[in-house]
């Protein structure tokens, strides 16, 4: 594998190491380390707009796709001092210093790290109170192919029409999709997950046949799941324009509605999605010019309410919330004894 002597990146005013330029992190399409440095910087106004001023967790892989990797929360002690962080924390209290993508210097510190894959709060680093992205994640259950991820993208995109609002996809890197709605800097992470389950409920009430909210994988079958638990409290998603860590260098690109008719996710890649940016621009740049409000949602949820429904279950690392019903698999609940 190819080493190179260290060259200075000047990005955002700024002068940011990178070292060993020409590791190939991606082997197959032969993207190197500067090539992913480059691809962030074409791309750089969409990636503010989608990461800027949030905090981020590192996947790291030092040694490119084929090496180990591992989660990094934490920033390291040796780091610029201009570097910007926040204090976040993890369901069960674990406090971390994460870096904050303050600007593309940020980006390509993160990347010179062997960063392939950044986690995204949906929070900004100087409002940590309000949530201001809610994710549905459309998660595909062994069986299930991209077209019915694709239509149950849509019957998503249905319910939101009725209700008013404005959903914006973008692919993972992987196998689903993600809807994104921008908020208002109003609710808290517990009313932004009430809302997601409300969604979830309606939609597999919708299309039982496609789309199931159901928690404990033996009881999802082939359906696409509704993923609500990822807007619990301090869960991250990957982020959009991020570089996933499989062989074809993925991106988790955002789409327009009709790009989500037409597109494979497998064809949006490090090499395709700069010419796509240069072709159509930002397809999520009004989410955060026109942020919407929850209420018709947190409605769907009262009305759930109403209808004696407790609330979904949570992930085990958290704490056992109230209306929870049991945190066990219907397989392994104790049967009634007579």
């Amino acid at each position: 594998m190819a080493r190179s002597e260290a060259v200075e990146v000047e990005v955002a005013g700024r002068s940011v190491r990178v070292s060993s330029p020409d590791k190939v992190f991606f082997p197959d399409p032969g993207v190197t380390k500067a090539g992913l440095v480059d691809y962030y910087l074409t791309v750089g106004e969409p990636v503010m707009r989608a990461m800027g001023g949030r905090p981020v967790l590192m996947q790291r892989f030092p040694d490119g796709v084929d090496g180990n990797s591992f989660f990094q929360k934490r920033v390291p002690a040796s780091r610029p001092d201009w570097l910007e962080t926040s204090i976040v924390s993890t369901p069960n209290g674990t406090r971390s210093e994460a870096l904050v993508v303050a600007d593309l210097a940020h980006v390509v510190w993160a990347v010179n790290l062997g960063c392939l894959g950044f986690h995204v709060w949906p929070s900004l680093a100087a409002d940590p109170e309000h949530v201001d992205e809610l994710r549905i994640d459309l998660d595909p259950s062994p069986g299930i192919r991209f077209e019915h991820i694709r239509s149950a993208a849509f019957a998503l995109k249905d319910l939101l029409d009725e209700l008013g609002l404005v959903g914006y996809p973008k692919t993972t890197g992987n196998r689903g999709l993600h809807v994104y709605l921008g908020l208002e800097p109003r609710w808290g992470a517990i009313e932004v997950r009430a809302a997601a389950v409300a969604v979830a409920r309606e939609l597999a009430r919708r299309r039982p046949d496609l789309i199931t909210d159901a928690w404990w994988k033996e009881e999802r079958g082939e359906r696409v799941f509704v993923d609500f638990n990822q807007n619990a409290p301090h869960k991250t998603v990957f982020g959009a324009w991020s570089v996933r860590a499989r062989s074809m260098a993925p991106v988790s690109t955002p789409l327009s509605w009709d790009e989500v008719a037409d597109v494979h996710p497998d064809e949006l890649t490090v090499a395709t999605v700069p010419g796509l940016v240069a072709e159509r621009g930002d397809p999520w740049e009004p989410m955060r010019t026109t942020p919407q409000s929850l209420e018709p949602l947190l409605a769907l949820a009262e009305a759930d309410r109403e209808r004696g429904l407790m609330d979904a279950p949570w992930p085990p690392v958290y704490p056992k919330m109230p209306g929870e019903p049991p945190r066990v698999a219907p397989s392994r609940a104790r049967k009634p004894t007579d």
